[in-house]
């Protein structure tokens, strides 16, 4: 199943299916390590709608909702 990724619940994981974003927040993604086939987890999740904290390996990243919400992530069933 794919979902965005602010949907996934704080400890949740699963690997990056897609990146539906432009090139400016595509290309700042990739350098961050955001990567089809990449394992994520979701660390933390700010309230009222604030960012998420992603670790992608061993590199933990903080990133606001609109970004996440632009990219999709399979998660097992």
């Amino acid at each position: 199943m794919t979902v965005k990724l602010p949907t996934l619940q704080k400890g949740q994981s699963g690997t990056i299916a897609a990146i539906h974003a432009g090139d400016e927040l595509y290309h700042r993604l990739a350098a961050l390590g955001f990567r089809v086939g990449k394992k994520l987890e979701v660390v933390r999740k700010g309230c009222c709608s604030g960012p998420l904290q992603v670790r992608l390996g061993t590199t933990d990243v903080i990133m606001r909702r609109r970004d996440a919400q632009q990219i999709d992530v399979k998660v097992p069933d």
